[in-house]
């Protein structure tokens, strides 16, 4: 029978895929210290480094001693934890020769991270392979990853390099497997793939957009919508960030699945093209800004007609401790105004957590003044707190300073 070690999310010690750590578990600092042999088994490791990485937290008078005295109650506590035919100590053999410790595990004890690497070394490197068995290949090393390398010790800053190589290969194997599902349409093994993933890593956007993707193909529209809405939200909560040029993208793409599809005449075409609910201004991205923008531009320079854009400034009257929450009460609160304040056909857009653009649609230059004085006197009216004090400018589209 074999002796699995669990690292590719909770630390666990297995024997006939029964947990050996349940009910005889190792102390807290033995097992940090079992956790770092395993992760550098086979090398020589120097006491000194060791002491650096693992018991830099406390000042002893000697720290070699400290961790002699903790390997010795280590290789005790790993006899009372493995079977009795596994002879703890040749299986888990931690040696010091010529000043260096080393792990070496005899080959009974099965790692989940060396069989992850191996499966997918065997699926990239065999060119003879089929592409069912490719795939299946894949599903098996994704299937070991049940996290981030040892995700229990979230802190230690010597597990970094490893755990991000061990997260790396697992997105970068998820999405090969995607790809080759793609072209089978495989739209529900990848929507299910999919969820499953996004349960290990939630922030990952990549994960969302082939849901996204899948589910759109799969004709289920109204639920890539509804997940698109969570996971903008969810970036933008716990991240800070509004929106990347993927979500953007996966965005138009739903949009577009909501567009007949049929063959129409002119007038019905036209007719779609004209329907709007929108009263008054309308935000947009700032990509989507930047092409009308230079539309307008363009039309503009050849004389057809004057047009300005607006640089509205946001600035915190404690810019020190200001939060992502005050910057995007601020921001919401200011899209609410401008929606209120400007007419139909102004455009506007927000550059970044502090400015907003405005394409103002066949203004006059002497209702300038007017615009400012609305925005400000309603912005002032919404939000009531002092919170921040507001900056308005104004440009000519033609003029030198290009602002976009």
């Amino acid at each position: 029978m074999k002796l699995g070690i669990k690292t590719l999310g909770a630390f666990d010690i297995t024997y006939n895929d029964e947990s050996l750590m349940k009910e005889n578990g190792i102390a807290y600092k033995l097992n940090k210290l079992l956790m770092y042999f395993i992760t550098f088994r086979g090398r020589k490791l120097l006491p000194e480094t060791i002491i650096d990485n693992l018991l830099s937290d406390i000042e002893y008078n000697d720290p070699k001693n400290v961790l002699r005295t903790q390997i010795f109650r280590l290789r005790q506590s790993l006899k009372k934890l493995l079977p009795e035919e596994l002879e703890g100590e040749s299986t888990f053999n931690i040696t010091f020769n010529n000043g260096y410790y080393c792990l070496e595990l005899d080959n009974r004890a099965v790692i989940d991270a060396d069989e992850f690497t191996s499966l997918i070394n065997l699926a990239v490197s065999e060119s003879n392979i089929s592409i069912d068995d490719r795939i299946q290949l894949y599903k098996k090393a994704l299937g070991l990853y049940r996290g981030s390398f040892l995700s229990e010790n979230s802190y230690e800053v010597w597990l970094v390099p490893i755990r991000n190589h061990y997260r790396r290969l697992y997105l970068n194997v998820f999405s090969k497997l995607i790809e080759l599902l793609k072209e089978r349409e495989e739209n529900i093994l990848i929507m299910e793939l999919c969820e499953e993933a996004i349960l290990i890593e939630p922030f990952e956007e990549a994960l969302h957009i082939y849901l996204i993707e899948a589910m759109l193909k799969a004709g289920q529209v109204k639920a890539a919508l509804s997940h698109y809405e969570y996971i903008s939200s969810l970036i933008r909560n716990e991240m800070g960030i509004k929106s990347s040029p993927g979500l953007r993208n996966i965005y138009r793409k739903i949009q577009s699945y909501y567009e007949e599809k049929s063959e129409g005449s002119i007038k019905n075409i036209i007719v779609k093209l004209e329907e709007s609910t929108l009263d008054g201004a309308v935000l947009c991205d700032s990509d989507y800004f930047k092409f009308l923008y230079n539309i307008e531009r363009r039309k503009c320079l050849r004389g057809e007609k004057n047009e300005f854009v607006s640089l509205i400034t946001l600035k915190h009257m404690n810019s020190k401790e200001r939060n992502k929450e005050e910057l995007y009460k601020s921001t919401s609160s200011m899209a609410k105004v401008l929606e209120r304040s400007l007419r139909k056909g102004d455009i506007f857009c927000f550059w970044n957590d502090t400015q907003v653009l405005i394409m103002l649609h066949e203004a006059k230059e002497e209702s300038l003044p007017i615009i400012k004085n609305r925005i400000i006197k309603n912005y002032n009216y919404l939000v009531k707190a002092n919170i921040c004090s507001i900056n308005i400018e104004f440009f000519s589209i033609t003029s030198d300073n290009n602002i976009v």
